[in-house]
């Protein structure tokens, strides 16, 4: 999106963030990805110096302390987060959506409980617990009738937990979860299962091992175990068995926020591929010069343009969608964004020649990094098998010859 087409609040939230991302986070993220330990990997200065900015709040109600900022303004600074960091980025997409939710799906009593503790916090992160190690895109795309193997059984004034989910983003991290478990038996994923405000503190709550990734490291993502873990009747958040619900009426913009993430990245290898070019003095003229190499650089520029308009399309819907909200829209932005991302890095890779497979250019982290996305937030697969789920309701094939 070009300046003129911002606001005043936009310019200077990007601004803000761009000066985070330039001051904070570039001098550290390549020392923290290359440590051995994930877990190492993580930074709580990052955090604390983005909730200093503004940053960790900023879709927060100004009630709370917060900007107030929808949902547009959140992707634009997730991709601006993503420029120097893919995992600072998903920490922080992760927090912002999933703050937003509160906001509009919890109760009133749940949010005087959690909302402003949460604000408080120059630490508090947020966490959304779906992931399975044998359940993952069966919620995305549910053909086969299997239950979340994490259940929940009613009790006295509340809920008895056990079961295991993985591969969660902040899940060391986080102050407050979002839980999904089977609240009943056999009617699946989708329509038996239901989502519990869930507090780090909680008896019975403990977190795993923190996953060792090949990419997106200055993210911890781990796994969290439930053993006879109590959770009130009052932390249900919607309908009982009906889990699924928040999500659709709530998160409509969070794969889009993913598809800001990555295309951050997109960015990021542009911009280096770009420089290198056009310094780089070889065969008699400077790479740039050369129209094989031009034509390369188009192609990455107009692919991650595009990309940035579909992303910014799919938010606005998500905030107006009384004016004709599309579902597919929930899937195809960060399939196409990944994809624009994953051809973008390795076009970098190529420009840089045997520089570019060299850990101090940079670039090599760019591509760990857009790997990721290629499978995060729900596999590209999915995701397409997703939206063609909706693209067969809309246009429903006829009746078989001879029926």
């Amino acid at each position: 999106m070009q300046g003129a087409s911002l606001s005043s609040d936009q310019q200077a939230l990007l601004e803000i963030t761009r000066r985070f991302g330039n001051d904070v986070v570039a001098p550290v993220a390549d020392e923290l990805d290359r440590r051995t330990d994930p877990a190492d990997c993580f930074s709580w200065d990052i955090v604390e110096q983005a909730d200093a900015a503004g940053i960790r709040t900023a879709t927060l109600a100004k009630e709370y302390g917060g900007a107030g900022i929808d949902s547009l303004t959140t992707a634009m600074i997730i991709e601006e987060l993503g420029k120097f960091d893919l995992g600072v980025s998903v920490v922080f997409a992760q927090t912002l959506k999933i703050a937003q939710t509160l906001q509009a799906a919890a109760t009133p009593d749940q949010q005087e409980r959690f909302i402003p503790d949460y604000a408080a916090d120059p630490r508090g992160l947020l966490a959304i617990g779906i992931t399975e190690p044998d359940r993952s895109s069966d919620y995305i795309i549910p053909y086969a009738p299997g239950d979340f193997r994490t259940k929940a059984v009613r009790t006295e004034g509340g809920w008895i937990v056990n079961g295991q989910k993985h591969f969660i983003s902040n899940g060391n991290r986080a102050r407050l979860y979002l839980l999904f478990a089977q609240t009943e038996p056999g009617k699946g994923l989708v329509a038996g299962s239901t989502c519990f405000l869930v507090e780090r503190s909680a008896p019975g709550f403990t977190i795993g091992r923190v996953h060792d990734k090949m990419g997106e490291r200055l993210a911890n993502n781990s796994e969290l175990f439930f053993d006879d873990c109590f959770i009130p009747d009052e932390n249900v958040l919607g309908e009982v068995g009906r889990g699924f619900d928040v999500l659709v009426q709530f998160f409509p913009a969070s794969n889009a926020y993913a598809a800001a993430s990555v295309l951050g990245v997109a960015q990021a290898a542009y911009s280096q591929a770009l420089e290198w070019t056009r310094t780089r003095y070889q065969g008699g003229s400077y790479l740039l010069e050369k129209d094989s190499v031009a034509l390369v650089l188009s192609r990455m520029r107009m692919n991650i343009d595009a990309a940035q308009a579909y992303i910014h399309r799919a938010v606005w819907m998500a905030d107006n969608r009384q004016l004709g909200w599309d579902p597919k829209m929930g899937a195809l932005p960060k399939v196409f964004a990944s994809e624009v991302a994953w051809e973008v890095v390795t076009s970098a890779l190529e420009l840089h020649g045997g520089y570019g497979y060299m850990r101090d250019t940079g670039i090599e982290k760019l591509v760990r990094d857009a790997a990721a996305f290629l499978h995060s937030d729900g596999a590209n697969n999915t995701l397409l098998l997703k939206a063609a789920r909706f693209i067969r309701q809309d246009a429903p094939v006829p009746d078989r010859p001879g029926t």
